[in-house]
This record gives structure tokens, C-alpha cells and sequence, in this order.
């Protein structure tokens, strides 16, 4: 019925499994779906029609076996406190979203600047962002499914630009949002605060002065960035290991080399031309799945492709759509203006 509506611009269907289905091959239906939905996403006038929300939403509760029925769903925030919800098992994540905002007070008109995560907490204090929920998604349905992960639902801000803070200083909600999430980032070392900033940061968080504290942060290197777990990269040479800092136009990377150097790089994302995500098949022994993201990137004069290994591939491209998505507005609205 999709391609009966929309033609060739509906990607083909990842095939079913029609057995029962192992913990490895749950979690490569996972990995097939999430990478058919970042392909369906890039239109949206199929993602908005009610034809592809239904579809999607019986997919997902057949593929898991989850039927609709009420239960309850923690939507958790930045300081470890969370928002228990009322919900029907098959609420999409625009549903929750809306929701949880009415109950903290978020002006309707500023739920665009959040999204629903699934978000990860290690024993060593670490944050793993595991990846943006997207909006006909049904949350219960795919927390069920991630189960053996230990996944959270949680709401954080979803632009890649810093400065557009600027936008959500009128509102209550949005600011504690925003301040909470400041915190978090900084206390997990995504945020690289100097001894006499953090110590300013300290003074404004004990007045409370969260404006202040935010306009503060905002200065600092990596704010407003999503910091991705340690993984493998091919650059500048095959096997490296990089930490990798993703936002404010730039992939910016801590890379490893096999001499055990460290050197950091700034991919600009307007010397990118396109990437892509692929799914390499289930894991050995239980291991997670391996996904890649590749970006073929103009370095110097000349093109070539660089690879990440990482279980947050999807994330990453989710990002990196964020980022010319927001590009593109601004020249947009720069154009108006002139």
C-alpha cells in the first residue's frame, strides 16, 4: 500500500523472519527496521501520513508480540528523576513527548527543540546515548524489545547548534530542561570545562542562577555536542580507536593511533558529500550487532571515505541530518533577510 501511495521512494522492506525468533535474530530485525526507518525518514511526507503511522505501528507490536493495552512508562530526566506516565502500549513517541510536556509545563510551541531518547547508564558513571526515538515509533513496544540492553527512556534537547538555547530563555520548563541536562553533560566529561570555569559553574549552580549558569556553558568546548561510546575508526590508519564528539557543524575526534598517540581531527560537515549506514551482521558469541557509518569526506583536494564502527551509526546519521537540516534553515532565513 506504501509504494501503492508513494512509488520508488519507499525503500524496500527489510524480509521477515518467520520462526521464532532467536535473541541474535531479534537483535538483527532491530538493526534491519532502524536502518529502513533512517532511509524512510528522509521523506517526510511518507513518515507524516497516517497510512505509514499505522503500518508502522502494527510492524513493530507483530514483530515483538506486544498487543494494545494500558500500562505505565517512565520518562526519565537529566538529574536521574523521571515522569510516570498512563499510556496505551501503542502511543508513538510523538504521543509521549507531547504528554511530558504538558505535565512539566513546556510551552507547546517549543517540543520541537526535545526528543525522546533511549539512553544508557554505566556502572562507571559513563552515558551512553544509545539513539533518537523516532516520532511514530512506539517507545513501550521497542523498550520490551531492548530489554537485555537495560535502556531508559529519556527527554533531552534535539538540535545540534548551541546558540539556539538563545530561542528557549523564556520558558520555565525548557531553561530547567536545558540546565539539567548542562549538569549531567558536565559532571560525564562530555562538557571540557576549565578548573576556573567549573569553578564559576559551581558558584551558579549553588545560587541557582541557571540563565546565568547556561550562558556560561554554552561558551565551553563541546557544549551542546553528543558524545559517542569509544569505537573503531579507519582514519588515519586502519584500527584506530576514537572518541568522537558530534555537533556544532563538526564530527570532532580523539583518535588513538596504533603508536599509542592520541590526535584530534574536525571533520567540517560541509566538506562532507553523503554517508551512509550498514548493517554487518550479527555479533559472535552473543556480541552486540555491527553497524558502520562511512562519510566520504573532501580532505585537502582530494575525496575519500572514513569509517566509524560503532553501535551508534544510527545516531550518528541522525545527527549529522540534524546538523544540515539546521544549516539549511539558517541560510534560508539569512536569504529572507537580505
Amino acid at each position: 500500500q506504501l509504494r501503492r501511495l508513494f512509488g520508488s521512494s519507499v525503500p524496500p522492506f527489510p524480509p521477515k523472519f518467520y520462526l521464532a525468533m532467536t535473541e541474535a535474530m531479534a537483535e538483527e530485525r532491530r538493526a534491519r527496521l532502524e536502518q529502513y526507518l533512517q532511509n524512510v525518514t528522509l521523506d517526510s511526507n511518507i513518515t507524516n501520513s497516517d497510512v505509514f503511522i499505522s503500518f508502522f505501528r502494527k510492524l513493530q507490536q507483530d514483530t515483538f508480540q506486544i498487543e494494545t493495552r494500558r500500562a505505565s512508562l517512565d520518562v526519565h530526566l537529566a538529574d536521574g528523576s523521571s515522569i510516570r506516565l498512563d499510556i496505551q502500549t501503542s502511543d508513538t513517541a510523538e504521543r509521549i513527548l507531547e504528554v511530558t510536556s504538558y505535565k512539566m509545563g513546556l510551552s507547546r510551541e517549543l517540543i520541537g527543540y526535545f526528543s525522546l531518547f533511549f539512553i544508557q547508564d554505566h556502572s562507571d558513571r559513563a552515558l551512553s546515548v544509545v539513539k533518537k526515538v523516532a516520532e511514530f515509533e512506539l517507545p513501550y513496544v521497542s523498550l520490551q524489545s531492548m530489554k537485555e540492553l537495560h535502556c531508559k527512556l529519556g527527554i533531552r534537547k534535539w538540535y545540534m547548534d548551541p546558540s539556539l538555547d538563545t530561542l528557549l530563555m523564556d520558558c520555565r520548563a525548557s531553561i530547567n530542561l536545558l540546565y539539567l541536562q548542562a549538569i549531567q553533560e558536565i559532571e560525564r566529561n562530555w562538557v571540557k570545562a576549565t578548573e576556573e570555569e567549573m569553578q564559576e559553574l559551581e558558584f551558579l549552580q549553588k545560587t541557582e542562577n541557571k540563565v546565568k549558569f547556561l550562558e556560561l556553558v554554552r561558551e565551553m568546548q563541546f557544549y551542546g555536542y553528543i558524545r559517542l561510546d569509544p569505537c573503531i575508526c579507519d582514519y588515519p590508519e586502519v584500527g584506530c580507536s576514537a572518541d568522537i564528539y558530534v555537533g556544532n557543524n563538526e564530527i570532532n575526534c580523539y583518535i588513538k593511533l596504533p603508536t599509542n598517540q592520541t590526535r584530534e581531527f574536525s571533520f567540517k560537515i560541509n566538506r562532507l558529500r553523503c554517508w551512509q549506514v550498514t548493517f554487518l551482521g550479527a555479533g559472535k558469541d552473543g556480541e552486540e550487532e555491527t553497524l558502520e557509518l562511512r562519510f566520504e569526506y573532501r580532505d585537502s583536494d582530494k575525496w575519500q571515505w572514513i569509517v566509524f564502527y560503532t553501535k551508534q551509526a544510527f545516531l550518528l546519521s541522525s545527527c549529522l541530518k540534524k546538523i544540515i537540516s539546521e544549516q539549511m534553515m539558517k541560510a534560508s532565513k539569512e536569504g529572507k533577510e537580505m
